[in-house]
């Protein structure tokens, strides 16, 4: 995340550091950022991020970037948000993700047109150019089906 915000500030960005009290304690920051935000914890932080993000580009990371890819993406799919979400697929980095994605399609978890929640791309100007040209493709309603569901007692 370092060297992102490094590139950054470099190409005149300002830089938002927005961190858990327990982690900044362990010197775990980017002291060069424009503003450091401390929360109280993970969850804080992320609502922090969602409400002052105009969007939400994951790059290759671990879990914590794996979890809330996933948040915003579900966060979408339910109309909390129209913002737009791109998966930059640096080496191909998000193939084995959206292959799982493709059997959640198939298996009937979610709706295809649920596809549209999210870009992805490995080519920084096709990031760009979709930031420059986002328009919110319209959302099937996931809690409304037409079909009568069976539950088990």
């Amino acid at each position: 995340m370092g060297t992102v915000a490094r590139a950054c500030q470099s190409g005149k960005g300002k830089i938002i550091a927005v961190i858990p009290e327990r982690l900044h304690k362990m010197n775990v920051v980017y002291e060069e950022a424009d503003e450091i935000i401390i929360t109280q914890d993970l969850r804080e932080r992320k609502a922090i991020m969602e409400n002052r993000s105009d969007a939400f580009i994951a790059l290759p990371g671990g879990f914590g970037t794996l979890e809330e890819l996933l948040e915003v993406i579900t966060l979408k799919q339910l109309k909390f948000h129209q913002k737009p979400i791109i998966l930059f697929n640096t080496r191909h980095f998000f193939e084995p993700l959206l292959q799982v994605f493709e059997a959640i399609y198939s298996e009937k978890f979610a709706h295809p047109d649920f596809k549209d929640l999210y870009y992805c791309t490995e080519y920084v100007d096709s990031v760009m150019a979709y930031l420059d040209h986002y328009h919110p493709a319209p959302i099937p309603d996931k809690l409304i089906s037409s079909r009568p569901r069976k539950y088990m007692p």
